[in-house]
């Protein structure tokens, strides 16, 4: 199908996902079964951003999916300085960076931290002390980002309800000592520390955003740490209440596209049901020195174009009918 490459985009947006960046040598996940490349991930974004800043149409804003320094540099007492790096880098760019919390941030930094970082972009939680927002950089779409550990053991003080009911959540499904030891039953895998949920007020929040957008005709893309479709991802690294919220986007008819990381092997799926394209980006600390992972995103009135780059595929993801009517008439 000739998908027009000639057409100018609506607009377009950089993403990349878990850079875990720490200045250490080489180590293995925790299988040992996956090379991480601690220190030249910080090489892989600099490639990355030369290649938006060098692009004819250079993005409008970049998607940094999670996990942006790793959880060793707190035991390095490097949290802070291995933070500032990064985000120097990032800030050589011109663009807006939007930033999603992951597993990584929680084991460097407190939830209170983090509000007060330049990891939150968002300006003001839209509820609480849930880092959980909206954006729209061009009339007629809308980018959401969750917040995957507003459930979770991570970023909670141990005496606080949150961290209560996450714990009396994960133990009803991890009889384990070690609670970041996966269950057995690959249905219940993803009950482990290093991932977390959704609460209800956040979903209830969706909900509100989406039915708004339902009704503007917008077309909504979700961004989130943790991969929420069981054909996107291994089961292990989804969020603890995915199908909740996969149930709040089905009922709705604006969302087009849900975008995360947390796994360090991509993944894509499009629900058969929903037309809702799940990508799961390839992470920058599993990638060799001598590769890239991270993508170019062009919006078009009917569809978003990944131009990938290095373990990154190329990807179409069409707008489906009804999506795609409602574009044009709000364009």
């Amino acid at each position: 199908m000739d998908h027009c490459p000639q057409q100018t985009p609506l607009f377009t947006f950089g993403v990349i996902s878990d850079i875990q960046y720490a200045d250490i040598d080489d180590g293995y996940n925790y299988t040992r079964t996956k090379k991480r490349y601690y220190r030249s991930s910080l090489q892989l974004l600099k490639n990355a951003q030369k290649t938006w800043s060098q692009s004819a149409v250079k993005p409008d804003f970049i998607l940094q999916l999670g996990d942006i320094i790793d959880g060793f540099n707190k035991s390095h007492d490097a949290s802070e300085r291995a933070l500032d790096t990064v985000m120097r880098e990032f800030s050589s760019s011109p663009v807006k960076v939007h930033h999603v919390w992951g597993n990584h941030e929680f084991y460097n930094f407190s939830r209170s931290a983090l509000l007060r970082s330049g990891l939150n972009s968002s300006g003001a939680p839209a509820c609480s002390d849930v880092y959980a927002y909206q954006f729209s950089p061009f009339p007629g779409f809308t980018f959401v980002v969750l917040d995957a550990y507003d459930v979770s053991l991570l970023g909670r003080e141990e005496s606080s309800e949150q961290y209560k009911d996450a714990m009396n959540m994960i133990k009803l499904h991890n009889k384990n000592d070690d609670l970041n030891c996966p269950p057995a039953s690959e249905d219940l895998g993803r009950f482990a520390m290093f991932n977390g949920g959704f609460s209800k007020n956040q979903l209830d929040w969706l909900d509100s955003v989406l039915s708004a957008a339902d009704e503007k005709h917008d077309r909504v893309t979700i961004v989130s740490h943790l991969p929420i479709h069981p054909d996107s991802t291994d089961s292990i690294c989804l969020a603890w209440n995915f199908s909740e919220l996969l149930a709040i986007i089905s009922s709705h008819s604006s969302v087009v596209c849900y975008m995360a990381g947390h796994t360090h092997t991509g993944g894509y799926c499009q629900d058969k049901d929903t037309g809702v394209h799940h990508l799961t980006l390839d992470g920058v600390i599993e990638t060799p020195p001598d590769s890239d992972a991270f993508g170019t995103v062009s919006v078009y009135s009917d569809r978003m174009v990944l131009k990938g780059n290095g373990r990154v595929e190329d990807r179409v993801f069409l707008f489906s009918r009804c999506q795609q009517d409602a574009a044009h008439r709000a364009i």
